[in-house]
């Protein structure tokens, strides 16, 4: 029963979604405001049709229908509930119908948020969003159907993933992920329905900011959590490895981040307009590239899914939406360039010329080209190596390996160089600076870089690159914390505010410029982490007797022995730590190997001690009744590293929360300085 109503509803949303980019591209055309409501209904009922079947799915799982395919490949009796549910994305079929299910969702929360505005767009918008739809809805009706009814029913299955079990963060960690590259279909949709339209007014730019930045900020806590699980769960210690998966989702957060800084060139001075697009585009096209490497097989890694025949037709459509968007551009992006030649018109005072070239190039617009620039070239460079291996195998029919040794290489210098300008852009105007500013602005930020960097290195971190990235963190982090402090002292002297009026009133009418600068000291902490981390890493391998004691960058660390747990779905053997640090007791730790009933090796999982100037970290290698073999890791400062999604996504939320009011001033033309 469950097989064929699952299969229904996906064929259903099958066919509202063919019919609703039909009557959207009809809409589109003809101006057509009764075909646009079809259309919108079309995909109102698309969406419940999609969630629907993820609903059902998960019902299935959690009642271990085993006459379900996709349940008796992942479903366990013995699994708990929590693992039940989020077993829906543990396999191939499961992942896809979960994906169609947050297109869905995001495709009704778009058709609802637009409602009757913007009846020029919108039916572009959804045209295209329907037609990605398709093909979607297609895979899992097909070749990826998750709904096949079993000829022979089980009584028993053999449960998900034993990784996908092992942590509390895997049922966070994918969700966040997919909202990140599935929610990116929405702005790649609006821009195509910009260039099928032949106009780019500010009425529409300003949506598609706001729907760049919820994938932006989901794509950005996700890659954040990955790293957090890939640090408790793998038991390297270790939070990112340049894994080609976890390059996949790296290429589209940087390119989008440059398009989040372009779009702010083009929003207020109409420049940048086609890169700004180009930008867009290629973001939505790289999650598809990394949804291929995840479910294509065609790459060995821990987060990648079995080698399956959906590959090659993720392949396929990958080429298509190249084609199109390649195609698109090149024959519609000249329709917008009057309105581009009136703008420019307007702003022809602030071009370049002659000695005010020189002055253009210490301004806002400028430090953010430079930086789209070195967002470029690390998105090329980390792609490069990823697929590398790939093309040599295919052209010449051997393996090749790129290592982290050709990542760091690139990233530290190409990072370093784009945080660097992070602090730039702010400090300087829009526009051109002015004679003797350039003092005033960057002495602070200067200072700040130059007194973190001598602390780092009085405190012991001083190796050059150590130093330098804590100068650049320095830095970028003063132009921050200047720029949010700026209006608050301004409304301190004008208004003789109180601080903290001052700062509430200026923090509700500048949400906007808090939540941006915000994200930027979530990149800088980000960057100290590293830095610090990497750099002083201590790693030793050690065997203990039980009641043996080591000691270990303070800690004296004695193995107890080991226990074993029995849990429902697995058995545990653990190691007791005792850690203490001089007299004090900090605790008993419990490094451990999990036998699942399905799996021939255990799976080990870590346990940590956690503070602020640095985690010590424990990984069993081995154990029996009177031996373990562990390896500790002191890491200092790494804990850092997970404040960052939170900084980012609080920086989302605050960017995207209503302005308050203003005092009405006269209009000023779209693009006007």
């Amino acid at each position: 029963m469950i097989s064929e109503l699952g299969r229904g509803l996906v064929l259903l949303g099958l066919g509202f979604a063919s019919a609703g980019s039909v009557t959207g591209a009809i809409a589109g055309w003809r101006r057509d405001p009764a075909a646009l409501r079809v259309t919108q209904q079309l995909a109102l009922a698309f969406a419940a049709a999609l969630i629907a079947a993820n609903l059902l799915m998960v019902y299935a799982l959690v009642t271990h229908d085993f006459s379900v395919q996709y349940v008796s490949e992942v479903g366990s009796t013995q699994s708990p509930l929590h693992i039940s549910i989020v077993s829906l994305w543990a396999s191939l079929n499961g992942s896809i119908l979960f994906w169609g299910g947050v297109l869905g969702a995001y495709v009704g929360a778009w058709t609802l948020r637009m409602g009757d505005k913007h009846r020029e767009y919108t039916p572009w918008a959804l045209h295209v969003m329907l037609g990605i739809s398709v093909f979607f809805a297609f895979l899992v009706a097909g070749v990826a159907n998750p709904f096949a009814p079993v000829a022979e029913v089980l009584t028993e299955g053999p449960g998900p993933n034993p990784l996908l079990q092992n942590h509390w963060l895997m049922t966070i960690h994918p969700p966040t992920l997919y909202l990140g590259y599935v929610g990116m279909v929405v702005p790649y949709a609006m821009i195509c329905a910009a260039l099928l339209t032949g106009r780019l007014e500010a009425g529409w730019m300003e949506p598609l900011r706001k729907w760049f930045l919820i994938p932006w900020a989901f794509l950005s806590v996700g890659i954040v959590l990955g790293g957090w699980w890939s640090y408790e769960v793998l038991g390297w210690g270790g939070a990112w490895a340049w894994d080609p998966v976890e390059n996949a989702s790296f290429h589209p957060w940087l390119t989008g981040t440059a398009f989040l800084h372009s779009a702010m060139v083009m929003q207020r001075r109409n420049w940048m307009r086609d890169w700004t697009l180009v930008l867009g585009m290629v973001t939505f096209l790289l999650t598809l590239v990394g949804t291929f490497m995840t479910r294509s097989g065609v790459f060995n890694s821990v987060h990648s899914f079995t080698q399956s025949d959906i590959g090659q037709i993720f392949l396929v459509f990958i080429g298509v939406i190249l084609l199109y968007s390649v195609f698109l551009h090149a024959f519609r992006s000249h329709a917008l360039d009057d309105e581009a030649t009136r703008a420019d018109q307007r702003l022809g005072a602030l071009a370049p010329q002659g000695a005010g070239a020189t002055a253009w190039l210490l301004s806002r617009e400028f430090a953010i080209l430079a930086q789209n620039a070195l967002f470029t070239v690390f998105t090329f460079t980390v792609f490069l190596g990823t697929i590398y291996p790939l093309v040599t195998e295919a052209l010449q029919s051997r393996r090749v390996s790129v290592g982290e040794p050709y990542f760091d290489r690139w990233a530290l210098p190409i990072g370093l160089a784009i945080v660097f300008m992070m602090g730039v852009g702010p400090m300087l105007p829009w526009g051109r600076l002015k004679a003797g500013d350039a003092g005033r602005r960057f002495g602070p930020p200067l200072v700040a870089g130059l007194c973190v960097a001598a602390g780092g290195a009085i405190a012991g971190f001083d190796k050059p690159w150590t130093v330098a990235s804590l100068g650049v963190a320095g830095f970028s982090g003063q132009a921050a914390i200047l720029e949010m402090w700026s209006p608050v002292a301004a409304r301190m002297r004008a208004q003789r505010e109180p601080l903290g009026v001052a700062m509430w009133r200026a923090f509700q009418r500048a949400r906007r410029r808090y939540g941006g600068h915000l994200a930027h000291l979530g990149v800088v902490l980000c960057l100290v982490s590293l830095a610090l981390s990497k750099g002083y890493r201590d790693e030793r391998e050690i065997t203990l007797q039980v009641g043996q004691t080591t000691q270990i960058h303070g800690f004296d660390i004695t193995f107890r022995g080991m226990n074993q747990v029995r849990e429902p779905h697995r058995t545990s053997r653990r190691a007791e730590l005792a850690v203490a640090q001089g007299t004090r007791s900090v605790g008993v730790f419990a490094p451990r190997m999990n036998f699942y009933p399905t799996q021939r090796e255990p799976v080990f999982t870590p346990d940590v001690y956690v503070r602020p100037d640095g985690d010590l970290y424990f990984s069993l290698i081995e154990i029996n009744d009177q031996t373990a073999t562990l390896r500790v890791i002191w890491q200092p400062f790494i804990a850092w590293l997970w404040l960052v999604g939170p900084m980012i996504g609080l920086g989302v939320v605050l960017g995207l929360w209503p302005a308050g009011k203003r005092p009405r001033v006269s209009a000023a033309p779209v693009g006007a300085p």
